[in-house]
């Protein structure tokens, strides 16, 4: 029997010869094809008649742009701004990578750094496929109302802050109770600026009024701008006389959301869960060992978050038919935004660059690591029996 190859030269061979010949001539080829290929009459008279085609020469496929060594330096980047996506990920790449060269946490050749500094978001995201994993839980609510000076504070709304200074502020509290909210247990209060998105963390024994005031007192000391609004949720930790009296004092805009309305404080919502949850988890923590461990972590987070953690900020929103269009600025850090903001001196400035090239954001999250370490180590567990389960 005749190989393919074979059959296919002859009929390659014998075909025009076949579709010119008559009468005799033309059975006798056919006779002839038929016998030596193995084929039916009917089927070679189908190829005599129409040669096949040439088999199409399979695809070039290109070379590699996004090599192992593009890829594993792409990790190392990703790992070093915690995970963040893509499109918060690409505008930062050439700042981030110029930090880990300062800080010898990074050596790349000059070809790999142009395809890293060039690459869309897009094929971050396929690079890095396989990395993303992991499960987002919900943990409970503990706000209680405080409704006695409800009155006295006024409901935010658009036209009472100027969104687009700096220093207006909303605030949370984030509690740390695990499975029950019976007792005492840690709390951390969560303040971000809405302008840069520069957001501070504080460790909290508890959620007493006195803590709560103190705690805003000492945040102010460390903002690089003045605190002009201050906007909490409705539980009684924020809406009291002691807080109430403290911005009077200071004239700080006070205002709170509007009842069962999460979204009135969708800025710091966001926040509780990148800032906190992601770092502490959802675990119970009691006592002044926690607390202090706590307050390390606060620290060491607001230093990372604020210095390597660009953010998006929705700029226009449009609705088409049932679709709604949004349209976010280019990803840029708190200090990035800190610095663009007119209402912040020149010398907090220079103190926050100088500051800003001494920071390591690898050293920052082994640090954090080490500190998560040592929490979840002290982490407090309530048996079944005194569980109290409260709706989110």
């Amino acid at each position: 029997m005749m190989s393919l190859k074979a059959r296919r030269e002859l009929l390659v061979a014998v075909g025009p010869r076949y579709r010119q010949a008559a009468g005799r001539e033309k059975e006798r080829i056919l006779d002839e094809f038929a016998r030596n290929t193995g084929y039916h009459r009917k089927y070679a008279i189908q190829l005599l008649n129409h040669l096949p085609r040439e088999p199409k020469r399979g695809k070039r496929r290109r070379a590699r742009k996004y090599t192992p060594v593009v890829k594993q330096g792409l990790l190392i980047l990703w790992h070093a701004a915690n995970g963040i996506c893509s499109k918060r990920l690409v505008p930062y790449l050439p700042e981030l990578i110029t930090v880990l060269e300062r800080h010898e946490g990074l050596c790349l050749d000059a070809t790999t750094k142009a395809l890293l500094v060039g690459i869309s978001p897009a094929t971050v995201d396929r690079l890095l496929h396989a990395e993303r994993q992991g499960l987002r839980r919900r943990g409970l609510g503990t706000t209680k109302p405080g409704t006695l000076l409800k009155h006295q504070i006024a409901i935010r709304t658009f036209a009472d802050w100027d969104e687009a200074q700096a220093g207006f502020m909303e605030a949370d509290l984030v509690a740390h109770c695990g499975t029950s909210t019976e007792g005492e247990y840690l709390h951390t209060l969560v303040l971000t600026d809405i302008e840069t998105t520069w957001t501070e963390c504080v460790a909290l024994l508890n959620r007493s009024q006195l803590t709560v005031s103190a705690a805003v007192a000492d945040v102010r000391q460390v903002l690089p701008f003045a605190l002009l609004g201050l906007d909490s949720d409705n539980g009684s930790e924020f809406i009291n006389a002691t807080l109430l009296r403290y911005c009077q004092q200071e004239r700080i805009t006070f205002t709170r959301s509007r009842t069962y309305r999460k979204n009135d404080q969708a800025h710091v919502e966001q926040k509780n869960w990148t800032h906190v949850r992601q770092f502490v988890g959802y675990g119970r923590y009691e006592g002044l060992e926690a607390y202090q461990v706590l307050t390390v972590l606060c620290e060491t987070l607001r230093l990372y978050m604020n210095f390597f953690q660009p953010t998006l900020k929705l700029v226009a929103k449009e609705q088409v038919g049932a679709r709604v269009h949004k349209r976010y600025d280019t990803a840029r850090t708190p200090y990035q935004r800190v610095l663009e903001s007119p209402q912040v001196s020149e010398e907090t400035k220079r103190q926050l660059r100088t500051f800003y090239d001494s920071l390591n954001p690898c050293a920052l999250l082994r640090h954090m690591e080490r500190l998560q370490r040592r929490l979840w180590a002290l982490e407090t567990v309530r048996s079944v029996n005194e569980a109290t389960i409260l709706p989110k």
